[in-house]
This record gives structure tokens, C-alpha cells and sequence, in this order.
């Protein structure tokens, strides 16, 4: 989820922003922040879905999500993971761990069973 900009031009500039040409204003509505987002989306090459948190910051404010946080929501749409803030706090076998906890969905059993040679 993209959340308030962190690194906003006109608030608190990083030279990596700088080095890596990502300079954004912080944004005046929530057309910007989603064209924002949009650039960072590209630029950091993400892969999986990305969702916009709406320009109040109700989703920032609920999950303390700023600097960044990765969390791991389990099929009931509870919390099943939080990491430290980031990107020092991200643990990929803390992550790991709890993803192996999940249990397996019914599709993914159905295909496990599916690809077994008997």
C-alpha cells in the first residue's frame, strides 16, 4: 500500500532520492499521490498489487505502515504478520516463518494433490 510520501522534496530530501532521480513534492491531492505512487511502482520494478491508501491516511494511521512495514494478512483478514519498520526491520525468514504457518488454501491443496505422480 502506498502511503504518505516519505521522502518529499519540499520536507525531508534524501541524497539516494536524489542519486536515483525519485523526487517527488509531497502531493497537494489524491491524483498526485497516485501518480506518485504510479512512478514509484515502476521505478522500484514492484511486481505484485499495489493499492493506494486514501489521501486522509486512514490505512497509515490504523497500521503504523510509515516508513514502511510489510504485513501478512491470513484468509480471515487478520494481521498474521508485522514486521519492524523497515527496511531494516524486514526479516525474510520472519516472513517465511509466519507465511508456513498459514494454513494451505483449498486451491492449493487441490493442486498439490493434483501434481502427485499416483
Amino acid at each position: 500500500m502506498y502511503i504518505t510520501e516519505a521522502h518529499p522534496s519540499d520536507v525531508w530530501q534524501m541524497e539516494s532520492n536524489i542519486k536515483d532521480k525519485v523526487i517527488f513534492a509531497t502531493p497537494k491531492d489524491e491524483q498526485e499521490r497516485a501518480l506518485i505512487a504510479g512512478a514509484c511502482v515502476r521505478k522500484l520494478g514492484i511486481k505484485f498489487p499495489a493499492v493506494l491508501d486514501e489521501f486522509g491516511n486512514s490505512t497509515e494511521n490504523a497500521y503504523t505502515g510509515w516508513p514502511d512495514r510489510i504485513y501478512l494478512i491470513d484468509q480471515n483478514g487478520r494481521v498474521a504478520y508485522k514486521s519492524k519498520p523497515g527496511p531494516f526491520g524486514f526479516k525474510a525468514a520472519e516472513l517465511g516463518t509466519a507465511l508456513a504457518r498459514l494454513p494451505k488454501s483449498r486451491a492449493a491443496e487441490k493442486q498439490a494433490s493434483s501434481s502427485l505422480p499416483f
